[in-house]
């Protein structure tokens, strides 16, 4: 599949000849499926050699909730929650991304050990994450959003979701470059979940073509949402089958990257859909 063959990163790069999967490790205590599971830095670590053990390349850690409705809490309260965790990750070589909207936030994880800034505002939080991106040389990803998890919910109405969205994120990207960030750098996410209705997350997958037209890797997060339940009706935990096919589709649309809670489930899922695309 044509595109980008490697995505740059603070220390190395990350190969996308074979699709990456990102592991969710959340310490919030109000995330929507895990919420206060892994609030405590050993069984955060734990966590998170688990998920590389499984097979995910990358483990994202984040230390405040974006479900709809969340509140914000501050960059103290956010550090606090991952100081313990994302230095001793690192030592054991895992590259660990940062899920966070702070720059202060952002900068202390990548100066702990973090490779990558996973950043669901697109850089309207804080621009300035562009910046510490291109000075450090971490992976940035720019994820499309409407409002803040607090507002994200009340507009999700789209003339054309996909065009829309890809002009969003063509523009943030824009953005970051001139900053600093080299194109290498850069991961695009639609934002699946986050400001649409079920329709519109579907819609979006169905055209993941258009958002990797863009020349970026793309990233996609179905991981146990709800648009899931809104087809099988299946509570939050019990959505992997759903998360796995949505997983596959949008692989099969030239997404590259995928944020889960199950990693293993979804590398096996993504190989052999890979290697079936491969053999076609």
């Amino acid at each position: 599949m044509a595109g980008p063959t490697e995505w740059r990163v603070r220390g190395g790069a990350v190969s996308l000849e074979r699709p990456v999967v990102l592991g969710i490790l959340n310490v919030t205590p109000d995330s929507f499926s895990d919420g206060d599971r892994y609030s405590e830095p050993e069984t955060a670590i734990e966590h998170g050699l688990a998920l590389v053990e499984a097979g995910a390349d990358v483990i994202d850690v984040g230390g405040e909730s974006t479900r709809p409705g969340a509140t914000p809490v501050s960059p103290e309260e956010e550090w606090a929650r991952l100081s313990g965790i994302i230095e001793p990750l690192a030592r054991h070589g895992v590259t660990v991304s940062i899920d966070t909207t702070k720059h202060a936030v952002a900068e202390r994880a990548i100066e702990a050990g973090a490779a990558v800034v996973n950043d669901v505002s697109g850089l309207r939080a804080s621009p300035s994450i562009a910046e510490l991106c291109a000075r450090t040389g971490a992976g940035l990803v720019i994820m499309h959003m409407r409002g803040d998890p607090r507002t994200m919910q009340n507009d999700t109405r789209y003339v054309d979701i996909a065009g829309e969205v890809g002009v969003w994120l063509r523009e943030r990207a824009e953005f970051a470059r001139t900053a600093g960030c080299d194109a290498t750098q850069l991961v695009v996410d639609p934002g699946i979940g986050f400001g649409k209705s079920a329709e519109g997350n579907f819609e979006l997958l169905a055209r993941t073509e258009e958002i990797a037209a863009l020349g970026y890797p793309v990233l996609v997060g179905p991981s146990r949402k709800s648009f899931i339940g809104s087809v099988s009706r299946a509570p939050a935990a019990e959505r992997l089958g759903g998360t796995l096919a949505a997983c596959v589709a949008a692989l099969e649309r030239g997404a590259r990257l995928f944020r889960v809670h199950d990693a293993g489930p979804a590398r096996q899922a993504l190989d052999v859909a890979e290697a079936i695309r491969r053999a076609g």
